[in-house]
């Protein structure tokens, strides 16, 4: 477990500056310059995000269970999903309906896919994971709807084009992941039993 709580140190620490350090990110970034600055944030972003698979990977099956799943938590975690895998394609498509509504879509997808994953799961290490994605999410989007606040953001209108664009790429990242992707990673099928 201490391998995974490493990685998500490193990795949502990274993804952090924004909420806690703005100051000091913008100042790492004037010394450093932006190319370097964005190599040395990709670089331990990997290595943050490695650990976390690999940390996942070897407390999955040892860790304790903290509690059962209710009967209908599986069906609950693929409908939130579905809205997770919207709310991440309506990231590529910023005049969509579900960008400009939500302004911040990729990390809604966050906030919906933590969520989702704690209903249906209940080891720790799925409480220190899921948790963690969830809760610092939620951070994200106190400090970012905070942050268009102060700088007045003004955010475009919404086009049916990029909706229906959006719908379309998000239902695709849906079945992929429901009906292959999930069973090849982590050798559960989202979809049986």
């Amino acid at each position: 477990m201490a391998t995974l709580v490493l990685g998500l140190v490193i990795f949502l620490g990274l993804h952090s500056t924004r909420i806690s350090a703005e100051p000091l990110r913008a100042q790492a970034i004037a010394r450093l310059g932006e190319g370097p600055w964005k190599g040395i944030y990709s670089l331990l972003s990997a290595i943050g995000f490695v650990l976390i698979v690999w940390g996942f990977a070897q407390a999955r099956f040892t860790a304790p269970a903290l509690w059962t799943p209710p009967p209908g938590a599986r069906h609950a975690t693929i409908l939130l999903m579905l809205v997770s895998m919207l709310l991440l394609a309506g990231y590529f498509f910023k005049q969509s309906h579900i960008a400009v509504a939500v302004h911040h879509p990729m990390v809604w997808s966050v906030a919906v896919f933590g969520l989702a994953h704690l209903i249906a799961n209940g080891s720790a290490a799925d409480v220190v994971l899921f948790g963690a994605f969830f809760i610092w999410a939620l951070a994200d989007l106190m400090s970012s709807y905070a942050r268009d606040r102060r700088n007045n953001v003004v955010y475009p209108e919404p086009s049916w084009g990029a909706t229906i664009g959006a719908i379309v790429l998000g239902l695709a990242l849906w079945a992929v992941i429901a009906f292959w992707l999930h069973f090849w990673l982590f050798g559960v099928s989202p979809l049986a039993g």
